[in-house]
C-alpha cells in the first residue's frame, strides 16, 4: 500500500519497552487523541479564503476503503469523505473526480484540478514537484496475534524465541531485524501468506501494516481468528511521515486552507466519525 513521515502520535507502551529511548517518542493521548495528527494547543489561524473560489479534488476509484466507486456509481471512501468535509468546513464549492493513478499528478500539474486526495506519499521526489498539506493519516505498524485469553504480554523477554512473521523486503521486516533481535523472524512473500500463517498457527505473531491488518481483522477472511496486540509503532525512519493532500507548489494559500479545514474537522469530531466509518477496528488502538 502507499505508505508515507511526520508522527505527532508516536511509539506506544510496547515500543518504549522494546526500543532504545533515543529512537522513540511516547504518544500523549490527552493532546494528540487517537488520531494524533494535530495539537489543540497550536491552532492554525483561519486563512483568507477570498482567493479560493472553488476546489477541484482528484482521487481514484479502485483503492477501497480510501477511494472507490460505490454500488450507485458515486465515489466513496475515506479520502472522498474527507474532501467533502473540507468543502463544507471552508464553505466553498468543490468537485471530486476520479483519475487513473498513473495520470493523477500530471493532471494536477497541468491545471486540471487543485488538490489530490488519493493517498499520495509525500516522498522527497514528490515534494520537489508538489506542495503537501500536513498529514491527514499515518501508517502505523502493528502486532497481531491469534485470539486467546489473556493475550500474551509483549515485552522484550516474552518475545525471545517467538515466531514473528513479516512480509519479506518491507519496512516492517527491516524494523524487526533491527530491534526484535531475540525473536525468530519468518519472512513471507505476501500479506495474504503472512495473515494465513497467523490464522493457521504457523507463527505466534505477525508484524505489519496496521491499516491493512485492521481491514483484515474486520473482514470475513480472518473469521474472527485474530486481534491486535500492544500499541502502534510510528517510527518515521521506517514507516514514513504520513499521507498528505497534494497541490501545485505555488498554491500556498490553498495549502493553508486545507490545513485549517483538517484541523477544524478533527477538533469537531468529524474526522473521528469518518475514520470509524471506514475503519471499524481502530489501527491506533492500544491493547495489552
Amino acid at each position: 500500500m502507499r505508505t508515507g513521515s511526520l508522527a505527532l502520535l508516536l511509539l506506544g507502551l510496547l515500543a518504549l519497552a522494546v526500543l532504545p529511548v533515543s529512537r522513540t517518542r511516547a504518544a500523549d493521548a490527552s493532546v494528540a487523541g487517537p488520531y494524533g495528527l494535530w495539537d489543540p494547543h497550536r491552532r492554525p489561524e483561519k486563512p483568507d479564503l477570498r482567493s479560493i473560489r472553488q476546489i477541484r479534488f482528484l482521487t481514484e476509484d479502485d483503492y477501497p476503503p480510501f477511494d472507490f466507486q460505490g454500488s450507485s456509481g458515486t465515489l466513496e471512501g475515506f479520502n472522498v469523505d474527507l474532501a467533502r468535509a473540507i468543502c463544507r468546513q471552508l464553505k466553498v464549492p468543490c468537485t471530486i473526480q476520479a483519475r487513473r493513478w498513473d495520470t493523477i499528478v500530471a493532471a494536477l500539474e497541468e491545471g486540471q484540478a487543485d488538490v489530490i486526495a488519493a493517498s499520495l506519499v509525500p516522498t522527497a521526489e514528490a515534494r520537489e514537484r508538489l506542495l503537501f498539506s500536513r498529514p491527514y493519516y499515518l501508517r502505523p505498524a502493528r502486532f497481531a496475534v491469534r485470539r486467546q485469553a489473556p493475550p500474551p504480554p509483549l515485552t522484550p523477554q516474552s518475545l525471545t524465541g517467538q515466531r514473528i512473521g513479516v512480509v519479506a523486503g518491507t519496512a516492517h521486516e527491516a524494523y524487526a531485524k533491527a530491534y526484535l533481535t531475540t525473536a525468530r523472524l519468518t519472512p513471507f512473500p505476501t500479506d495474504a501468506a503472512l495473515r494465513a500463517a497467523l490464522k493457521n498457527g504457523e507463527v505466534d505473531l505477525i508484524f505489519g501494516d496496521g491499516i491493512g491488518l485492521a481491514l483484515w481483522l474486520n473482514g470475513t477472511e480472518a473469521q474472527g481468528c485474530c486481534t491486535f496486540a500492544g500499541s502502534p509503532f510510528l517510527d518515521s525512519h521506517f514507516f514514513g511521515d504520513g499521507i498528505g493532500m497534494a497541490m501545485r507548489r505555488e498554491d500556498n494559500d490553498l495549502r493553508q486552507a486545507i490545513d485549517y479545514a483538517l484541523f477544524q474537522i478533527w477538533e469537531q469530531g468529524v474526522y473521528a466519525d469518518i475514520a470509524r466509518r471506514w475503519f471499524p477496528i481502530d489501527p491506533f488502538a492500544r491493547l495489552p
